[in-house]
């Protein structure tokens, strides 16, 4: 069931690779479908090598409906955060080396780019530590969404959401390119400039001439 979904979710695992957001079979990707059916990217596998049929279906209790390999281990914390966030389809899970690397010297990545108004909507708020496979990671991110779509892990790595796929693979992408540019404009020293929250209005407002 859902072939052309599970396709997506593998494009989307192997996108998050291609953007250096994660490396081998780290991280996971996972899609809401109808019926209360969640897909998900299996544990531990190579996403280069990765088919339809190692896509595993679930229900939001953690049963498996389809597929014979093992989910991944953050089952439990992305089912908490589709339980928790009904406006959510899609969860992705990173170890993105510049969103960590933010985590460990800061507790909140303020708006300071026009692509955090636009793509991860907001202020990111940085959630205390929990370990791999914990429902933690789920709760913490609840707890700490705010207005974003993205909560950052400290020392472990981000957790994006949102309507689609794209939307959330873009509000990661953007976290990372915008913890970058924080972390390259603290080493010198110099204050950070946010943006004001006119400004933040300003470029929130729709523009009627971008996208096609």
């Amino acid at each position: 069931m859902y072939e052309k979904e599970k396709q997506e979710l593998i494009e989307t695992a192997r996108k998050m690779e291609n953007y250096s957001l994660v490396k081998m079979s780290g991280g996971n990707v996972s899609l809401r479908m109808p019926n209360d059916l969640v897909l998900v990217t299996p544990s531990a596998m190579s996403y280069d090598t990765m088919v339809i049929d190692d896509i595993v279906v679930v229900d939001l209790k953690g049963n498996i409906v389809e597929g014979k390999r093992r989910p991944t281990s953050d089952l439990k914390a992305i089912l908490y955060i589709l339980n928790n966030m009904p406006s959510v389809n899609a969860v992705i899970h990173t170890h993105q080396p510049n969103a960590t690397a933010f985590s460990l010297i800061e507790d909140k990545l303020p708006v300071i780019s026009t692509t955090m108004v636009d793509e991860v909507k907001g202020a990111v708020n940085v959630a205390p530590f929990t370990i791999s496979s914990d429902e933690g990671m789920g709760i913490q991110t609840v707890k700490y969404a705010g207005d974003a779509l993205c909560v950052i892990l400290k020392n472990h790595g981000i957790m994006a959401y949102g309507k689609s796929l794209e939307q959330a693979l873009s509000a990661a992408v953007y976290l990372e390119e915008t913890c970058d540019i924080y972390l390259k404009a603290v080493s010198t020293g110099k204050k950070i400039v946010e943006l004001t929250k006119e400004q933040i209005e300003a470029e929130d407002k729709p523009r009627g001439n971008y996208g096609q």
